[in-house]
C-alpha cells in the first residue's frame, strides 16, 4: 500500500482539487460568476456533489479556494541581484499570470466575491496581504543590499494596479515594453 501512495504523488486529494479547481474556472470564463452551481462544477470536475461540499463546505468557499490557490502559486519573487530587475521580473510574471488562460476569469472571480459578503473580502484581503508580503520580502533584501527602495504602496499603485486595470478594463496589452515602463517610471 505505501508503494502505491508514493507511485501517486498528491493522491486523490490533490487531483480532486485540481480537477474541481479547473471547472471553476472554465466555468467563470465561460458564464461569469453566479451563473452555475456546485452541481455543475463537480459534474465538469468528474466527482460527486458531496466531495465538493464535504471539502469546502458552499460555493463561495470554493470560490475563495480557487482565487487565492490559482493566483498566489503563479508569482514566484525573483531575485536578480538587483530592485529593478527583481520588480521587471515580478511584473512580468504577473503579466503573464493574469493575461494567461485564466488570468481574465480569476480576476473577474475576485471582484464578483469582494461583493459577495464576508468571505469575498476575507479572500480580497487575503490575496492582498499575500502580495504585500511577497513585495515586501523582495524589498527587504534590496535594502540589505543597500539599495534605496520605493514604498510598497508605491509598488502596488504604479505597477500592479495598471496591470490589472488594463485587463479588466480591456484597455490594451500587457507588453513587455509597458510593463518595463510601469517599473522604470515608479524607478
Amino acid at each position: 500500500m505505501d508503494e502505491r501512495r508514493a507511485r501517486r504523488p498528491g493522491g486523490r486529494s490533490a487531483r480532486v482539487q485540481a480537477a474541481v479547481h479547473e471547472a471553476v474556472t472554465g466555468l467563470v470564463g465561460e458564464r461569469g460568476y453566479g451563473n452555475f452551481t456546485v452541481g455543475e462544477v463537480a459534474a465538469r470536475a468528474g466527482v460527486a456533489d458531496s466531495s465538493v461540499y464535504r471539502r469546502w463546505g458552499s460555493l463561495e468557499a470554493l470560490l475563495t479556494d480557487v482565487m487565492l490557490t490559482r493566483l498566489n502559486a503563479r508569482s514566484p519573487m525573483p531575485d536578480t541581484g538587483s530592485i529593478a530587475g527583481d520588480l521587471r521580473a515580478y511584473a512580468a510574471a504577473v503579466a503573464r499570470e493574469i493575461t494567461g488562460p485564466d488570468g481574465p476569469a480569476l480576476l473577474q472571480l475576485l471582484l464578483a466575491l469582494h461583493s459577495a459578503g464576508e468571505q469575498g473580502i476575507r479572500a480580497r484581503d487575503n490575496l492582498l496581504a499575500d502580495r504585500s508580503q511577497q513585495l515586501q520580502s523582495m524589498l527587504d533584501r534590496a535594502q540589505e543590499r543597500g539599495e534605496t527602495t520605493p514604498p510598497i504602496d508605491d509598488v502596488l499603485d504604479h505597477v500592479l494596479a495598471p496591470l490589472y486595470i488594463r485587463v479588466l478594463f480591456n484597455a490594451g496589452p500587457l507588453t513587455p515594453t509597458y510593463v518595463d515602463n510601469l517599473v522604470d517610471r515608479l524607478l
